[in-house]
């Protein structure tokens, strides 16, 4: 038997095909010619995006103002969070998670929340509470190597379990995203940070929250539509990373 607590995961019917799908057209998308030699762009084009999505799944506005300040403080917490996620703060970022995943999700915190709390003191702390404390206890170690599940499946897990969870008193939406995408550039899924799966998730916003209670549940169908919801999405925003490549040309 298993000792991945991932492993049944893995196995739900559709699961490997989809994940597979997915890791192929991302695999793609950073062989494409405008990639091989300008991702660093492309790859900062894909967060701005990525930022306005996950701003707009929890009732954000999406207009962006010239000056680059933001009214809207979801947008402006999702924006802070895209710059974390580019260039040389994104490869910061990804070695503390894949060492210390807690850390980094303080820091998403902190940055996504900084408008959104009267209380300073909240920002990039979790509830205090037993369940809260160990079921990040338990994410945490899955993220720094107690699981071999595919990428996707693990990011699926990450995404939903924070979602689920709430740790933070505001801004879960957007940092179970980013943690997310944490998690497809430090497996080596998405190194360069080119999908944008968010959109996917902005159109498909009722689909998203269902299936997001779906895991919630526990039940096997339920984990099995939010894991192929998310395989689904990093496949779409594979094709939406191409197209921002193909658009640079």
């Amino acid at each position: 038997m298993s000792n991945d607590p991932l492993a049944p995961l893995a196995e739900l019917p559709g699961v490997a095909d989809a994940a597979d799908k997915a890791r192929d057209a991302l695999s793609a998308v950073h062989r494409h010619p405008v990639n091989l030699r300008g991702w660093v762009n492309t790859s900062t084009e894909a967060s701005w995006r990525g930022g306005r999505s996950s701003a707009a799944i929890d009732g954000g506005s999406v207009e962006l103002r010239r000056d680059g300040d933001f009214d809207d403080p979801i947008l402006a917490g999702a924006m802070r969070v895209a710059q974390a996620l580019d260039g040389d703060a994104l490869e910061s970022l990804t070695t503390v998670f894949r060492r210390a995943p807690m850390q980094a999700l303080a820091r998403l915190h902190m940055l996504a929340a900084a408008d959104l709390v009267d209380d300073a003191d909240q920002l990039g702390r979790p509830r205090a509470d037993v369940d809260v404390s160990e079921r990040l206890e338990l994410l945490g170690r899955l993220i720094t190597g107690a699981t071999s599940v595919p990428a996707p499946v693990l990011a699926a897990v990450v995404h939903g379990e924070l979602l689920a969870l709430a740790p933070f008193a505001e801004a879960n939406g957007v940092v179970a995203r980013a943690a997310s995408r944490l998690v497809c550039v430090s497996s080596g899924l998405d190194p360069h940070n080119l999908g944008v799966p968010e959109v996917t998730w902005f159109r498909q916003v009722i689909e998203y929250r269902d299936a997001a209670t779906g895991f919630a549940s526990g039940t096997p169908a339920g984990l099995r539509r939010w894991i192929l919801l998310t395989c689904t999405a990093l496949d779409a925003g594979a094709a939406e990373a191409r197209s921002i490549a193909d658009a640079a040309r």
